[in-house]
């Protein structure tokens, strides 16, 4: 299986094939050796493994469209998974953010200063902020696709002048100087064409906006994501209002934990959403948002609760 998904990313030539492949598996076996490259070389069991030169040329290589790679794995894998699991579990694409440091570094290729939004206080720092998109049936979770961010206007360092155009490598450099909302919509595009499928979406605060939740829901995708008090309007009674005043507006819940209230309502481009108001775990006194497109969980407001909860485990 594994020699024939290495095929279209370009991973294999005729000569080359098993040493390429091999070269990726002692690559990705060191995740479960909990070591690093010059950790393993410098063991026992590196004495019969491929240099270290040998692998970073075959990582650094732009010819190889990762990506592919990931993407057909990850559609195997998960086509395994979901026959042995039941078809009652729920399913859903979790996207999400982090940040990836190289505080330290100096000429890596599309450095940028990054504002850390997970920080508290103002922070920034020297890396890239790293997209994720995952698969999950409340137990497995599969990553799919990934992208590092930099920034046209905030990165340090440029495109090296001597890549190739032509190549994977030049076309994800690329994608690393557009938005993030823009590499959101295009990994839930490759995932679908790939044969990937999931009901639902799930998103934090920072994607849960008009425009990328309409984007999912013309895909046929729902969306459960949290949402904050921020400029973006609902429509109130007869017109439109912020977050706090849905809430005020919402029907108080009785006789479910953890859920305040609930209410069904509207974006401000018509679109038909439910938002749930929930407590929040750490702060008695303040409240949590959650969005859904799927309307019909009226039934039993606990549901939706649980249905993050247990995707997002």
């Amino acid at each position: 299986m594994l020699s024939s998904i290495c095929i279209k990313p370009g991973l294999t030539r005729p000569k080359a094939s098993l040493h390429l492949i091999f070269s990726y598996l002692y690559s990705v076996s060191l995740v479960f050796h909990g070591k690093n490259l010059f950790q393993y070389l410098d063991s026992k069991k590196g004495e019969d493994c491929s240099k270290k030169d040998s692998v970073h040329r075959f990582l650094n290589n732009p010819k190889f469209s990762w990506r592919q790679f990931l993407l057909s794995l990850s559609a195997n894998v998960i086509n395994k998974v979901t026959v042995l699991t039941s078809t009652s579990r729920v399913k859903a694409f979790i996207i999400d953010d982090s940040k990836y440091d190289r505080n330290r570094s100096k000429k890596v290729e599309l450095l940028a200063r990054c504002k850390d939004h997970a920080s508290n206080r103002i922070r920034y720092y020297k890396g890239f902020p790293m997209l994720t998109l995952g698969w999950s049936d409340g137990h497995t979770f599969i990553p799919v696709d990934f992208a590092l961010l930099s920034s046209v206007k905030a990165h340090i360092n440029g495109i090296i002048a001597k890549i190739d155009k032509r190549t994977s490598g030049y076309k994800r450099r690329l994608d690393a100087l557009e938005k993030g909302p823009e590499q959101v919509v295009k990994m839930i595009d490759r995932a679908l064409k790939k044969g990937i499928h999931a009901p639902y979406v799930l998103m934090d605060s920072w994607f849960t906006h008009q425009d990328l939740v309409t984007e999912h829901t013309e895909r046929g995708l729902d969306v459960i994501g949290m949402v904050k008090a921020t400029k973006q309007n609902y429509i109130v009674g007869n017109r439109m209002g912020s977050l706090k005043e849905l809430y005020f507006h919402a029907t108080p819940v009785q006789g479910h934990n953890g859920i305040i209230r609930s209410i069904h309502t509207h974006l401000s481009n018509g679109l038909s959403i439910k938002v749930v108001f929930v407590e929040h775990r750490s702060k008695q006194k303040q409240w949590l948002a959650i969005l859904s497109t799927d309307c019909t969980l009226t039934v039993a407001l606990q549901q939706l609760v649980e249905l993050i909860e247990d995707v997002m485990k």
